[in-house]
């Protein structure tokens, strides 16, 4: 049984954690193999559009503690860190196709910062986020440090990340961590009808302007306005720009081709 499940499906990737025994927790296989299927959706010119969720009751409960206490099976976390979740964060981020986390559970420690680095958080309202790693003596890592202050605001955040509590679907949706929140039974079909609207949007644009919330991390306003300058007049080369505008002056709905 493979721990990544892959299927596309009408421009939309979608990859399923699928480790539901151990709540979709991450080996060095399933590490490996999600960055595998990330790769080829990035390479992939019909996929306009990603879909991370888990099968089973979770989404993701971080890292397979097994497999970190077996010595024949440890990677150690050199490895683990710099070979399985910051090449996973570093891809989420830079592919220039919009990535949905539909978290359907619970996500903690490392599976929750890898669904918080996507583009768009959907959460089931039976979905939970913990930043567990001070239950076990760790710091965040995959990307937690950077992205929960930026989301909540540095005083929650490191008081979620000191405390470790768990904070609820609708508590996430509250503090801004998720886009929305729907019953378990309407889940799936509503995530479905978002990211079947990003595969339908302009593509090259959703990536430049994921493209400029990266740097707006780190750049200043001088900066960001002059990087911005360049991709809008980039964005209005496309193709897609030029059906965008026909499409409103002939009032009709515009047909995006992501070119």
């Amino acid at each position: 049984m493979a721990s990544i499940e892959s299927k596309i499906q009408q421009s939309l990737q979608w990859l399923h954690l699928n480790r539901p025994d151990v709540f979709n927790s991450f080996n060095r296989e399933m590490a490996l193999l999600l960055q595998q299927h990330l790769d080829e959706a990035e390479n992939n010119p019909s996929v306009r559009a990603i879909v991370i969720t888990g099968n089973g009751k979770a989404f993701c409960a971080g890292q397979d503690l097994k497999e970190v206490t077996t010595p024949e099976l440890n990677p150690g976390f050199r490895k683990i860190l710099e070979e399985h979740y910051n090449p996973i964060i570093q891809r989420i981020r830079s592919i220039e196709k919009p990535i949905v986390a539909a978290v359907n559970g619970v996500a903690a420690g490392a599976g929750a910062n890898i669904a918080l680095a996507c583009d768009v958080v959907m959460a089931s309202e039976t979905a939970s986020f913990i930043q567990a790693f001070s239950k076990i003596g760790l710091i965040p890592d995959s990307g937690g440090t950077f992205f929960l202050p930026r989301l909540i605001g540095f005083q929650k955040a490191s008081a979620l990340m000191m405390m470790g509590d768990k904070v609820t679907a609708a508590e996430a949706e509250k503090l801004g961590m998720v886009y929305q929140v729907f019953p378990v039974q309407d889940f799936m079909e509503e995530v479905q009808k978002v990211a079947t609207t990003l595969a339908q949007m302009p593509t090259k644009a959703l990536g430049m302007t994921k493209r400029l919330l990266n740097h707006s991390m780190e750049n200043t306003l001088k900066d960001q306005l002059h990087m911005e300058g360049q991709l809008q007049i980039e964005a209005a080369q496309t193709a897609d720009y030029a059906e965008g505008v026909a499409a409103f002056v002939e009032k009709r709905k515009p047909n995006f081709k992501g070119k």
